[in-house]
C-alpha cells in the first residue's frame, strides 16, 4: 500500500501554501501580518517533528513566492541496445543509485531537462521518446518531504557520449532488469518505478502511467 504522508505534515504543508499564496496576493497590510504568522506556525509545526533548526525553515518558506504549486522532478529512463538501463550513484545519498535526473529547469521543457540532466549526470546525449509517467511523490510511496512534488519519467534512447563522472556522480552504469541494485535512492526513484520503465521500453503503446 501506498505510504502516506503524516497529517501533521499535510497540515503544515497546507498552511505553507496558504500563507504563500496569501502573501503574493494580499494588499492590506494586516493581512500580510496574519498569512506571516501563518508561515511561521507552519514552520513551526515543521521544526518540532523533524531534526531541522527553525531557523532554517523558516528561511525555506520565505524563499517560496508566488502561486504555491507541486515541484517538478524529472527522471530520465535510457536504455541502450541490449535493453539496459542507465543508473548513476548519487555521492550525496550515501552513494546510491538512481536513473538520472534533478529539478526541471526554467525555460526548458520538462523533456529537456530530463536530456539535460541525463548529460550533466551521466555524460551521455539522450533523446526523450516518451513520457512515461506522471507520478505524485507522496502517492508513490517516497518517504515525506517538506513541498509536494510531481515526477516525470521519460523512457530515452541513447545517441551519443560516453560515461563520465563528477562531483556529484561517483560512478555510471547499465544494468539489465534482474540486476537493478539494491541500494536506490529512495528519495529519488523507488524498485517499482525503474521495473515499470523497463515495461514501458517493452511495450512502447502503454499509456502514461499517472498519479
Amino acid at each position: 500500500m501506498p505510504m502516506k504522508d503524516p497529517d501533521w505534515l499535510e497540515w503544515a504543508r497546507e498552511l505553507q501554501a496558504i500563507a504563500q499564496i496569501g502573501l503574493t496576493f494580499c494588499r492590506d497590510p494586516y493581512d500580510r501580518e496574519r498569512y506571516e504568522a501563518i508561515r511561521q506556525l507552519a514552520a513551526r509545526m515543521f521544526a518540532a517533528r523533524t531534526d531541522a533548526p527553525l531557523e532554517r525553515i523558516e528561511a525555506l518558506f520565505a524563499g517560496e513566492t508566488g502561486y504555491a504549486t507541486p515541484k517538478v522532478d524529472v527522471r530520465a529512463a535510457v536504455f541502450d541496445d541490449d535493453d539496459r538501463i542507465l543508473m548513476v550513484r548519487e555521492t550525496s545519498d550515501g552513494g546510491r543509485w538512481t536513473l538520472p535526473g534533478g529539478w526541471a529547469d526554467v525555460n526548458w521543457t520538462v523533456a529537456q531537462s530530463a536530456a539535460k540532466e541525463a548529460l550533466e549526470e551521466s555524460g551521455f546525449k539522450v533523446e526523450p521518446l516518451k513520457l512515461a509517467a506522471v507520478w505524485d511523490r507522496t502517492k508513490q510511496g517516497h518517504a515525506p518531504h517538506v513541498f509536494s512534488c510531481c515526477k516525470f519519467f521519460f523512457v530515452c534512447a541513447l545517441i551519443g557520449g560516453r560515461a563520465a563522472t563528477s562531483h556529484e556522480i561517483s560512478e555510471v552504469g547499465w544494468f539489465h532488469e534482474a540486476d537493478i541494485p539494491a541500494d536506490l535512492s529512495l528519495e529519488r526513484v523507488l524498485p517499482q518505478q525503474v521495473r515499470r520503465m523497463f515495461a514501458h521500453r517493452r511495450d512502447p503503446s502503454l499509456p502514461t502511467d499517472f498519479d
